[in-house]
């Protein structure tokens, strides 16, 4: 299961509607960073039939099932920190981080 904040989900919802398209967002992992792994978000216009669909406070989050593996149990949330701001993935599968927080391992 993928969690998310309702802060998460109103900045979600809120890109989607400025978009004026969408189903959702495809969270995923992809081969990168010198620990290995990293988080992937992009907008969901066409459902495929093998992604896990996750819906909380009325946004729904794609995971495909390779990704699922490294993601079951996450929560995404949205922060801001001073003059950054983006998504923070607190994921309980993660065993380290590279330094500058880019990539993970499991």
């Amino acid at each position: 299961m993928i969690n998310l904040t309702e802060t998460a989900a109103t900045h979600i919802s809120n890109y989607l509607k400025n978009r004026g398209k969408g189903e959702g967002i495809r969270l995923g992992v992809k081969t990168s960073g010198c620990s290995g792994l990293a988080y992937v978000l992009e907008f969901v216009d066409d459902i495929d039939a093998h992604d896990q669909m996750f819906e909380q406070f009325g946004v729904k989050v794609f995971v495909d099932p390779k990704s699922l593996v490294y993601l079951d149990g996450m929560e995404m949330d949205y922060v801001k920190n001073g003059l950054n701001e983006g998504f923070e993935f607190n994921n309980p599968n993660k065993k380290g981080e590279c330094g500058c927080g880019e990539s993970f391992t499991v």
